[in-house]
């Protein structure tokens, strides 16, 4: 009985050391991965590029998240992240760029960027503070991201503006909730691997920016 005791208590206890170097891990790369992005970014918007467009972003994207999934248990896992977030850097200046050309637009741009990590770290904090199972999330974040990029191609193809801005509102709630769902399954277990943890955690924050960015820019416009 005090053995089989003694035994609980000390998995118990490293399954909370586990924990807290997954999530110290998981956070210390996705700052300097963000602090990278945020470099290849500015760059672009220094130099003025254009935007690759579309299917050179996709295509980008899903070749480097292929990669490091791929990578995922070895140190060029590490590389292929920054490849990842440098190039999501760099589609992010263009855009970025075009919104500090309206009248208010840097007032827009750190509305987003504020509002990004008002809703990032208070979802995380809730998260880990609680010790919530958002497990149960999981379906219905697949589906509805789906469901949403699929409509926001539409939009984009088809010149929808309306729709394209029904596609950010569901984002930003998608990604909060991915948010929500990603930093649980690191607390229970359901995620052992910070290099793919800090990707999920990453584009969560990307889609955000970029969809509060054009909600607030629409906003704007109307006034």
């Amino acid at each position: 009985m005090n053995y089989n005791a003694q035994s609980t208590v000390v998995r118990s206890q490293q399954s909370v050391l586990a924990t807290n170097k997954l999530l110290r891990s998981t956070y210390s790369l996705l700052a300097m991965t963000l602090v990278f992005s945020a470099v290849t970014a500015g760059l672009s918007i220094a130099f003025n590029l254009p935007h690759p467009g579309l299917i050179i972003t996709l295509v980008g994207y899903f070749g480097l998240l292929f990669l490091t999934t791929k990578l995922r248990n070895s140190v060029w896992g590490i590389a292929s992240v920054f490849a990842l977030t440098g190039f999501m850097g760099l589609t992010l200046g263009p855009i970025i760029n075009a919104y500090l050309g309206l009248p208010n637009g840097s007032e827009i741009v750190m509305q987003a960027l504020g509002g990004t990590g008002i809703i990032f770290l208070a979802l995380s904090a809730y998260a880990v503070k609680s010790e919530k199972d958002f497990s149960f999330m999981g379906g219905f974040l697949m589906v509805g991201i789906l469901v949403a990029f699929l409509a926001g191609l539409g939009a984009f193809f088809f010149e929808m503006p309306g729709l394209s801005l029904a596609v950010s509102a569901m984002f930003v709630l998608l990604m909060s909730g991915l948010i929500l769902y990603e930093t649980s399954q690191i607390i229970h277990g359901g995620e052992t691997n910070y290099i793919m943890a800090t990707v999920t955690l990453y584009v969560s924050i990307y889609n955000l920016f970029t969809s509060l960015l054009h909600l607030l820019g629409a906003m704007s416009s109307d006034d």
